[in-house]
């Protein structure tokens, strides 16, 4: 009787490495903890950043618990405007997640379906694709930002702008950074059509359609992997990096992002934690997938395992 799934991936590689990786351990359970908190968000929070009633004006810039003249009401202390600081990270939190799978998977979906593309098609659509991806590459992401956010408050006013800010920074940050996953996937595609598998579906008669999704594709997933992670902690630091400049989220929406921002005006006045512990969470979430994909690049390839 052939194993089942879950005993194939108790015997696999990839379960071995990671028992052996303290690292990638710690990284996983802080991840799996900061997505758990932003996700509990409503049910863990004192109050909601975004309800006005809630927010007392009269309680603004409290310290943390650690230091003096705090609230104990306010473990993390109060920002600006009074709101609880703990309050407004874990719905920031999820704010930063949200954009960054969000614009991982447009990304991912836009690269892989055009460097499948490039890569089997090859000839003119090859050719197209790829100087469309050199153009693409030529404008940055805050470029991208300028001009999506201009066009949109130009058509639609500023506050349609701040209603989907969500949305439009998945968008920007999607569009902005798909050239990586279709490159990727495009020299995986090369390596792969010329192999005897793909000219025995051909021979079979399949599409071309099905050949590439079917069957090339699933060859291709480790880099796919790979580029995610690290593409996740680079969308949340593109999203924050707008939101400091005033191209992303509202002050009045956290995000990690806005909230470093809010406070930074603040931080010569003595209210330091607005803006610091904000930060030292964005540093945290990022640090964590980081390394993670540096685990997941090593067992997906390994002839770089150190284990």
């Amino acid at each position: 009787m052939p194993p089942g799934r879950w005993q194939r991936f108790r015997d696999s590689f990839v379960l071995y490495s990671f028992k052996r990786d303290l690292v990638a351990q710690l990284s996983l359970l802080v991840f799996i903890l900061m997505v758990a908190a932003a996700v509990l968000a409503p049910w863990l929070a004192s109050m909601n950043p975004y309800d006005l009633a809630q927010i007392d004006i009269l309680a603004s810039e409290l310290p943390p618990f650690w230091v003096e003249g705090s609230d104990s009401m306010y473990v993390l202390g109060t920002d600006a405007q009074g709101r609880d600081m703990l309050s407004t990270i874990l719905y920031g939190l999820r704010v930063s997640l949200i954009i960054g799978f969000g614009a991982v998977l447009l990304q991912a979906t836009l690269g892989v379906c055009f460097g499948l593309l490039a890569g089997y098609m090859g000839g003119r659509i090859d050719a197209f694709l790829m100087r469309l991806a050199d153009i693409q590459l030529s404008f940055s992401t805050l470029m991208v930002a300028i001009i999506v956010g201009a066009l949109v408050k130009a058509i639609f006013g500023g506050a349609t702008f701040s209603d989907y800010a969500i949305w439009l920074l998945v968008l920007i940050i999607g569009l902005a950074e798909w050239p990586q996953y279709a490159r990727t996937v495009r020299a995986s595609v090369l390596a792969e059509k010329s192999k005897e598998y793909v000219d025995a579906a051909r021979v079979m008669g399949l599409r071309s359609r099905r050949i590439m999704f079917r069957h090339i594709l699933p060859n291709t997933l480790s880099p796919i992997f790979v580029i995610s992670t690290v593409q996740v902690a680079n969308a949340i630091i593109s999203e924050a990096a707008l939101s400091f400049l005033g191209l992303g989220m509202p002050e009045t929406d956290p995000s990690l992002g806005s909230l470093i921002k809010s406070g930074f005006d603040y931080l010569q006045s003595g209210s330091w934690w607005i803006t610091l512990i904000p930060g030292l969470v964005l540093v945290v979430l990022v640090l964590v997938i980081n390394l993670l994909g540096d685990w997941l690049r090593d067992v997906l390839n390994p002839r770089l395992y150190k284990g």
